[in-house]
């Protein structure tokens, strides 16, 4: 059963629609950088202690919750941590 943070999280996450959004916390609140671009999607990545940390966003106008948990998963962000900057 899922926590009411939990379910505050994933809400504000379903009204988070746009990749362009999505590279812009990643890059000025988790420290990633724009590592290469093609078509529609954007590479990102940083440097951590465990190694080299990596994901790609596409860049179209509405994500749906499962894409945006998955670029989250790769990039190794906390739900929680991301949704404060929603």
């Amino acid at each position: 059963m899922k926590s009411s943070r939990q379910k505050k999280s994933i809400r504000s996450l379903q009204q988070y629609q746009y990749g362009e959004e999505v590279v812009k916390i990643l890059c000025n609140k988790f420290g990633f950088q724009i590592t290469g671009r093609k078509e529609s999607h954007v590479r990102l990545s940083k440097m951590t202690q465990e190694g080299k940390v990596g994901t790609v966003v596409p860049m179209h106008k509405k994500l749906k919750i499962g894409t945006l948990r998955g670029i989250l998963k790769l990039a190794k962000v906390d739900i929680d941590k991301f949704s404060k900057y929603l």
